[in-house]
């Protein structure tokens, strides 16, 4: 008898396993892979001695959340790279708009229409993080203490802004830089909340940085498993679970799956409320993802754009709008909005000496089956021509390729379902407790709250709940 089986080893599950066990509860973790990791995984899969993150790469809520801060990771192992700057965004015809962690220097490298404006707007998101980040990185509909209230009215006055509005205000380069920031939600830029996620990201990359693992993003993976490992927390991989049948006996699960394989798996065990909710779940739009094996640095126009780590391809707010519009409308456009990193620019782990890596990835409807390998290349050679020539090898995840690595991608959507602001309130239901599913099942996965992204929050937020409900 377990106390609590926790299914899935994402961040997330490893997170509510370590929690639960620190609490003196017998934990098993159950993996259907050969390693743990879930989307934080480190591979060569184009050629030896290359390494590439499989999914997620860059890492700001590693560096910034408050579970994993707490958890002392450091301890076992992981270390963290700090690129030169955290993001830059090339022009055509243009300098590249470089993010700094600095806001100042960043809105001198805006210029005078909008470096002003952004300067302020990330100046004031930034003093306001600390007041909101318990209510933003928990459920939505948990009743914030007073004094929070004006601060989450301050913050949300942005979050809640489309896209298109802030981009106009921001001007031609600030516009660019901010729509960029926004493409990580995966809306339309016009739609309300697009905005949120720039909003958090942006004023984390001038807070913390946009930094990434020494090694990979496995690195994160195997810090948590060695510290699961000295607390004795049993762990079996290869274990697939297909029916509530394999479970072992336990008293509460947790589990680490999206809201489709979470409906398909519990099915009857669910109150009908709860099914018709998991049921019109929507999903977002898939990814499609390239990694390069590179005979040298990507040669871009811009010099200044190898000092980032992170680089985002879309030039003007016009063009970026149109590529996420077209992947709502079912459609992939000629010029996709792109997101890069380039980590072996700083981590001589990553290649062979002289040698590097190149991640990137286009938003595409969600089961987009076609190659979309032409159009992502095209877009490169603009903003860095005779990109084609360093190619030494390249490994291609389509949408079907990453519902196939990780049964939670479905179509794949890596964030666990849309961004939307109504599906953000109710993500996966509406309740205080949306990590509850009823019968002693819980969930932690990107399909609850705060949502994707690499912060253990969801993993957090649900084993409090457990111990709420069955071990208080």
């Amino acid at each position: 008898m377990y106390d609590v089986v926790v299914v899935g080893s994402g961040v997330n599950g490893m997170v509510a396993a370590s929690l639960l066990r620190e609490r003196g509860l017998e934990v098993l973790l159950l993996e259907a892979g050969p390693t743990l990791g879930g989307g934080v995984r480190t591979k060569e899969l184009t050629l030896p001695g290359y390494r590439h993150d499989v999914c997620s790469a860059v890492h700001p809520f590693g560096r910034s959340s408050p579970v994993l801060q707490s958890m002392d990771l450091s301890a076992h192992g992981l270390s963290w790279i700090d690129p030169e700057v955290p993001l830059a965004h090339p022009m055509i015809g243009a300098p590249a708009v470089i993010l700094h962690r600095d806001t100042e220097q960043t809105a001198l490298a805006i210029g005078p229409k909008g470096g002003d404006r952004y300067r302020c707007l990330m100046d004031r998101l930034c003093s306001l993080w600390p007041k909101v980040q318990d209510q933003l990185l928990g459920p939505p509909l948990r009743l914030p203490s007073v004094d929070r209230w004006l601060p989450l009215a301050q913050f949300g006055a942005v979050a809640l802004t489309s896209a298109s509005m802030l981009s106009r205000w921001l001007g031609p380069r600030g516009g660019a830089l901010w729509s960029g920031l926004c493409g990580h939600s995966l809306l339309p830029m016009s739609a309300p909340a697009s905005s949120a996620v720039a909003a958090v990201l942006g004023s984390q990359a001038h807070r913390v940085g946009w930094p990434f693992p020494r090694g990979g993003a496995e690195a994160i993976s195997k810090a948590l498993e060695a510290k699961l490992r000295s607390q004795g927390v049993e762990i079996q991989v290869n274990r697939h679970v297909g029916s509530l049948a394999d479970l072992p006996k336990h008293k509460a699960v947790i589990f680490d799956l999206s809201a489709r394989p979470l409906l398909e798996l519990l099915g009857p065990a669910l109150s009908s409320t709860r099914r018709r909710a998991l049921g019109k779940f929507r999903l977002g739009p898939g990814v499609f993802k390239i990694d390069y094996a590179l005979s040298g640095p990507v040669p871009w126009s811009d010099p200044d754009v190898k000092k980032a780590g992170t680089v985002h391809l879309g030039a003007t707010t016009e063009e970026i709008a149109e590529s996420e519009n077209l992947v709502w409308q079912g459609k992939l456009g000629p010029r996709p909005f792109l997101l890069g990193v380039q980590p072996s620019l700083f981590d001589n782990t990553r290649a062979p000496e002289d040698r590097h890596t190149f991640w990137v990835y286009a938003h595409v409807p969600n089961g987009w089956t076609g190659d979309a390998v032409p159009l992502i290349e095209n877009q490169i050679e603009r903003f860095a021509p005779g990109f084609r020539d360093l190619v030494l090898g390249k490994h291609v995840l389509g949408t079907n390729d990453f519902a196939a690595y990780n049964t939670n991608y479905v179509g794949g959507d890596i964030l666990g379902g849309a961004n939307t602001l109504w599906q953000v309130l109710k993500r996966p239901f509406l309740s205080p407790d949306p990590y509850y599913l009823g019968d002693g099942y819980f969930c932690c996965s990107a399909s609850v709250p705060p949502g994707g992204g690499i912060h253990g929050m969801g993993g957090f937020h649900a084993a409090a709940s457990a111990l709420k409900r069955f071990f208080a």
